[in-house]
């Protein structure tokens, strides 16, 4: 029996890859083989065209189309749990910003089956009025945020707009800008990290930088803002905004261990060290910016969330330490942790 069928523009990243992966990786795939076998089923489009192979090869602005099998066990909605506070900063008829909080996992996984994100989006606006191109385990995300990262992220009240907003991610405009601590010192004001990513061979819970044919290009480009002088038992610390161009699975982390400065508090792939990590239990790193085009009104979106608490306490804690701050620095760091901070900008495009 089939059921739905979930749509994805193939964008920069996706250029050239063969269409079995592509479709792997789209929302609510099954496996890559169950994905072939569904090529050879006739039921993947490319453009409103049947596919004919499972190896042929996708191109920049190609629309994937997949009609997917219903799930053996849908297990039912997901339960509302409108004890979890969202807070917003965007909100019409058709999507969300919010700020998410550390410590909140986006969609239900295991140890966390009624006290995730997806079930205070349900509380907030209902199955009928989230788009579910995902899953009905996961109504209205458009893009995740790891359970102890913090900051901006934006939700989908229908299909439509899920699947546009997810397009815009894919064609890298819709600009997502992080901050991050890491540890030592950062030379360069500006670089760009290029490398493929995939999951670990070692840890499964961990995600790797990799040259295997089967590893996903990630892209992340770093704008160092302040630089902190070692202390007596530590070799100092860096304060960069992170820009994403791919969105892959815990991309920044990974990078900033690629280049040996590891995020400060990062359980997973930092350093244990309780004292380095300045008394964080959690990542140092805040969705802090997010601008795009609203796909329905043309309007330009541009949200800014300063630093929570935890993180702008653990700058105050350094402080004194700074060497300065570099020109970009200058024009961020006072907007991170004013208390006057005007959280977000609507403009006519």
């Amino acid at each position: 029996m089939l059921g739905r069928v979930t749509e994805a523009l193939v964008g920069p990243d996706d250029d050239g890859e063969r269409l079995d992966a592509f479709v792997a990786s789209m929302p609510y795939s099954p496996s890559r083989s169950a994905c072939a076998r569904l090529i050879e089923e006739g039921r993947v489009t490319i453009n409103s065209t049947s596919a004919l192979s499972k190896s042929e090869r996708v191109a920049l602005g190609d629309r994937v189309a997949v009609e997917l099998p219903e799930p053996e066990d849908e297990g039912g909605p997901l339960v509302p749990n409108p004890d979890i506070p969202l807070d917003i900063r965007y909100e019409d008829d058709r999507l969300i910003v919010l700020s998410k909080q550390a410590g909140l996992v986006c969609h239900p996984s295991p140890g966390h089956v009624q006290d995730s994100l997806a079930n205070a989006l349900v509380a907030h606006c209902g199955y009928d009025h989230l788009g579910l191109l995902q899953g009905e385990d996961r109504p209205g995300i458009v893009h995740r945020l790891d359970m102890d990262t913090s900051g901006l992220m934006v939700c989908a009240k229908d299909d439509e707009m899920q699947r546009a907003l997810q397009d815009l991610i894919r064609l890298r405009v819709l600009d997502r800008r992080y901050l991050v601590l890491v540890h030592g010192y950062v030379a360069p004001e500006t670089g760009t990290i290029t490398t493929g990513i995939a999951r670990s061979t070692r840890d499964r819970l961990r995600m790797a930088v990799s040259d295997d044919p089967g590893s996903r290009e990630a892209i992340t480009t770093f704008t160092t803002l302040e630089r902190f002088e070692a202390g007596r038992r530590d070799e100092g610390y860096s304060l960069l905004e992170c820009h994403l161009y791919t969105g892959r699975t815990h991309q920044i982390r990974v990078h900033m261990r690629h280049i040996s400065h590891q995020v400060v508090g990062d359980q997973l792939y930092g350093r244990g060290d309780d004292r380095l990590n300045l008394g964080l239990d959690r990542q140092f790193l805040h969705s802090w910016h997010i601008r795009f085009d609203h796909p329905a009104s043309g309007k330009t979106i541009e949200l800014a969330d300063r630093l929570p608490p935890d993180l702008s306490g653990v700058l105050e804690s350094i402080q004194e330490r700074s060497m300065g701050r570099t020109e970009a620095g200058s024009v961020i760091c006072p907007q991170i942790l004013a208390t006057g901070l005007t959280d977000g900008t609507i403009a006519e495009g």
